[in-house]
């Protein structure tokens, strides 16, 4: 077994409220079928900002959050038969899951019946280690939940995929979008620019639904064929009963009625975002036309591996602002503010 410095250094929350600050702790000592890798970058998901601000409760403190991480491979266990020292790693939003359920044998960890590990702020499977996230200059992880990283791909851009990435791509592909296919992505923020670009290299015609009307050039730059500012209401009557599916990637509060009354037959509106109070839903409006209503978390290990690869393929990074490690805390002030095309990424180096 190789020797690994368990000796970490990243950003942490001490305490409730609390901006992020230097962080010294110490990873586990590998065991046969752990991965040790240098992080190269570290996305920042809004998610992280709720957790670290404990604004969804259940916080645990000291916390170095991060699930969207990206780095090199250093050492490896005795056991580990997928990776070798030098390749390319990726891990996402969970680094374990019960292995035994119904779901986690169907390669649908996200969904595990027992609770999958979340990356930070949760206990891992023993009830007492406090998972610590990507926000460091190294981590340690089972080989079967670490992804591989095609050579060929941008990796700044790569990190956001492991959350962002993975969010859209699953329900894209579970409804099946492709050629023929009307899809409508309401926000072009960090979930919703990865779902146009997935969407148009998947064939489907795409439509952006935003309040910004100067998000538009870049919505068609990646690939959106129709831009909707959604200030005017008379957009919802306009664009009716015209859509296959329509995902919904924002946190914000809106009247989810009105974008249902834009599917067609059997459309499908994907709920990805997690507003703040619950939607209020007209009946009429999933009887008429035979709509449905539908959520959809992140992915399992195998579709974040076919998604890395579709992601080779065509050539699909995020668009990211790399920034050191002390611009964390103003990174997620402007993350807040909507003030970031579209992703922020720590480089790992300046933990």
């Amino acid at each position: 077994m190789d020797n690994f410095d368990t000796e970490t250094r990243g950003y942490a929350v001490l305490e409730a409220k609390a901006p992020l600050v230097p962080y010294t702790f110490n990873r586990r000592d590998l065991r046969s079928g752990d991965i040790a890798f240098d992080i190269k970058y570290a996305g920042i998901c809004h998610s992280d900002i709720h957790q670290a601000r404990e604004e969804w409760g259940g916080a645990i403190f000291p916390m170095v959050p991060g699930h969207e991480i990206v780095g090199v491979v250093t050492a490896i266990g005795s056991g580990v038969t997928k990776f070798a020292v030098g390749d390319t790693v990726g891990v996402g939003v969970f680094i374990d899951s019960c292995r035994e359920c119904e779901n986690c044998l169907a390669g649908q960890q996200q969904y595990c019946l027992k609770g999958m590990t979340g990356t930070y702020n949760g206990y891992e499977r023993d009830g007492t280690t406090v998972a610590m996230g990507g926000y460091s200059n190294k981590f340690v992880i089972d080989q079967d939940y670490a992804l591989k990283v095609p050579a060929s791909l941008e990796l700044t851009g790569v990190a956001p995929l492991l959350c962002a990435g993975i969010t859209l791509y699953s329900p894209l592909r579970h409804w099946k979008a492709g050629p023929g296919m009307k899809v409508g992505v309401i926000g072009l923020g960090g979930l919703g620019h990865m779902g146009v670009k997935f969407a148009a290299a998947m064939g489907a015609e795409v439509t952006v639904f935003s309040h910004s009307a100067n998000k538009e050039a870049d919505a068609k730059a990646m690939g959106a064929t129709h831009f909707v500012v959604t200030k005017d209401p008379q957009v919802f009557t306009d664009n009716a009963e015209s859509f296959d599916l329509i995902l919904n990637t924002v946190s914000a509060e809106l009247d989810i009625n009105q974008y249902l009354g834009l599917l067609k037959l059997d459309g499908t509106l994907v709920v990805i975002g997690l507003p703040g109070k619950p939607y209020e839903v007209t009946a009429f409006n999933l009887l008429r036309l035979r709509r449905s209503l539908a959520g959809s978390m992140i992915g399992g290990l195998p579709e974040i591996q076919e998604m890395l690869d579709f992601c080779a393929e065509k050539n699909i990074v995020s668009d990211v602002e790399v920034i050191k490690a002390d611009y964390i805390n103003e990174a997620y002030d402007r993350t807040v503010s909507s003030d970031v095309k579209y992703r922020f990424v720590i480089d790992a180096s300046t933990f």
